[in-house]
């Protein structure tokens, strides 16, 4: 079946606005979540940007966070599997990070 990556984007800001009560209850929805029988895999990102790497004139270089320019950062995935593309985003609809965040889905290459 094919597989797609769900891959949430959110301002980290505004999970910092959340009381621990409303944390708490974020969290146990994100897990529940998880445990769904399409759900592949799923993993939080750490906190801080990472670094993206890029050729130049042929030398790699090694530069802070994509996101330079944005608020938006990507705070995680799940691995879904779904038939099809519409199918994928039809199950993502209901996934409690559309609360706080964006979901872009890109499904994988088929081997």
């Amino acid at each position: 079946m094919p597989q797609y990556l769900l891959l949430l984007h959110n301002d980290p800001s505004g999970w910092q606005k959340l009381s621990p009560e409303e944390m708490q209850k974020a969290v146990e929805k994100y897990m529940a979540w998880s445990k769904k029988p399409f759900v592949v895999a799923s993993q939080r990102l750490g906190a801080d940007p990472g670094r993206v790497i890029r050729a130049n004139a042929g030398h790699p270089r090694a530069t802070d966070g994509p996101y330079s320019e944005t608020k938006e950062v990507l705070g995680g995935y799940y691995l879904i599997e779904a038939a099809s593309y519409d199918a994928a985003v039809e199950r993502a609809l209901d996934h409690p990070h559309l609360e706080h965040g964006t979901i872009e889905v890109r499904e994988l290459y088929a081997k």
